[in-house]
């Protein structure tokens, strides 16, 4: 393996195939490679009884159309020889759509003149005579890879007068080959181009949503590393799959044993879970104030707690410790705010600050929904906070540019319930698929079980003395709504 790495290194690196000229007809070429032998072939077993039988000295002096034969020999081997390319296209589809990308990028070289070329001359066949003819003298060495689920351009940084050029090419690649880009490195002469091809392919099922250790997998390359990354917030329209997405987090984070509280100001979907979450769900607006100004004060005093004990050690969070996480699911945001008086608005920001300021080092986490997130109510820097970012469903371009901010980005409505997009803390904004729910998902009864399940296990731990009391029990908030 180490002598493996060190020829690459030293000696040769496969960077993927490279685009020639030829490629900019890629897919007409790719057509008639499959077509020509077919039909070939079928009119050779049209044809085999004449051809195998053939005497040319026969043929001459006894010629004759046989115009049935071939008509139908030629009808029927073109059509063969279609269906054959119909049969490919869907048989070896990412083979096709590698062909396309290669024809993409190649005119894309011709149509932005990446390429420099001169007039030669060249004798005529059969004549003395000469004749100009344009001859490509650069042309650029790019390269194409697909590995992992991920298409890797390379282009060669070899000074020439179109290098710079080539640098702010990702934009050009992520639109032109409908991809998410995900990075931009520079390598030993090269800069690489890394995009997420065929994102729906990573698309997961809802019982493959579990958290665990500060990781909660929404996709098979994106997750969300609530530890690292606190606070998410999710803008949708109705229809989009929001509240789905929202049940989705519910669920996992109730199995990972965390103190989940729910506040639905408009007492729909999730207001429901009251009867499986009791005394954790508020929906008037005196009981959401409460639970904000109540986790406020349990994140201020577990702050505290944490520094007093005997493990504490500067820099460490709360899983260090081994407490549970607290997540706060704040439901239809900006229309509980606009419920609010003057004073009561005021009072709601200064909690909500805090919480997304102080939170993640004591685990106190908050998911905000709300169908758009207007900066009239996440002002003082509350929206940067949100390291997590997901849209789903329609959303106009101011929608985009509140939710993700200045970024340069094509955004594609598509009418598909969970799909939208997602900032996971890179800075780049990529295409996202919620957690496939089937149809006619039963929210209460996994809820109920996944919390029995971990009411169970954390019993059996304290009966075993493996932890605490006071970490099996969490901080819960006893109140009801007010």
């Amino acid at each position: 393996m180490y002598m493996s790495d060190f020829l690459n290194k030293r000696f040769w690196k496969y960077r993927g195939k490279r685009i020639r000229p030829y490629m900019r007809n890629n897919v007409k070429l790719a057509g008639a490679i499959i077509f020509v032998p077919v039909f070939l072939l079928s009119m050779f077993l049209f044809w085999r009884e004449q051809l195998i039988h053939f005497d040319l000295s026969q043929v001459i002096k006894n010629f004759e159309w046989n115009v049935p034969l071939i008509i139908k020999s030629v009808l029927c081997s073109v059509l063969i020889a279609v269906g054959s390319i119909v049969a490919s296209y869907f048989l070896l589809f990412d083979s096709y759509k590698k062909i396309l990308h290669r024809q993409k990028i190649a005119k894309m070289i011709f149509s932005n003149k990446f390429y420099e070329k001169e007039n030669v001359k060249v004798r005529k066949i059969f004549s003395n005579e000469t004749d100009s003819k344009e001859k490509i003298t650069y042309f650029p060495r790019m390269y194409y890879q697909v590995k992992n689920n991920h298409i890797y351009i390379r282009i060669a940084m070899d000074m020439s007068r179109f290098q710079n050029r080539f640098l702010d090419l990702g934009k050009d690649l992520e639109n032109g080959l409908f991809c998410d880009l995900v990075d931009k490195q520079m390598e030993e002469g090269f800069v690489c181009f890394k995009l997420l091809y065929d994102v729906k392919k990573n698309r997961i099922s809802i019982d493959d949503a579990v958290a665990e250790n500060g990781v909660l997998p929404l996709m098979k390359h994106i997750s969300w590393q609530f530890d690292k990354l606190p606070h998410m917030l999710i803008a949708g329209g109705t229809g989009g799959g929001k509240t789905y997405f929202m049940l989705t987090i519910i669920k996992a984070c109730v199995g990972l044993g965390a103190d989940v509280r729910i506040l639905d100001p408009k007492n729909a979907d999730l207001a429901d879970l009251e009867e499986v979450l009791p005394k954790k769900v508020y929906s008037q607006k005196n009981g959401i104030l409460m639970c904000l100004r109540k986790s406020v004060d349990g994140m201020m005093e577990r702050m505290d707690e944490m520094k007093q004990m005997s493990n504490y050690k500067t820099g460490e969070n709360y899983a260090y410790l081994g407490l549970k996480p607290v997540f706060i699911f704040f439901d239809e945001y900006v229309a509980f705010m606009d419920l609010l008086d003057m004073k009561e608005r005021n009072e709601a920001l200064s909690y909500m600050k805090q919480l997304v300021m102080l939170g993640r080092q004591a685990g106190y986490f908050l998911v905000l929904g709300a169908q758009r997130p207007d900066a009239k109510y996440l002002a003082d820097g509350i929206r940067d906070q949100f390291s997590f970012r997901v849209s789903l469903g329609l959303m106009s371009d101011t929608g985009y540019g509140m939710m993700f901010g200045d970024v340069e980005k094509a955004y594609v409505n598509k009418k598909e319930t969970g799909r939208g997009y997602a900032n996971v803390g890179t800075g780049s904004v990529l295409e996202f698929y919620s957690p496939i729910v089937p149809k006619g998902y039963d929210f209460m009864s996994s809820i109920k079980n996944a919390l029995v399940g971990v009411e169970g296990a954390q019993a059996t731990a304290v009966a075993s003395g493996s932890v605490s009391d006071q970490t099996a029990s969490g901080e819960g908030v006893s109140e009801a709504n007010g």
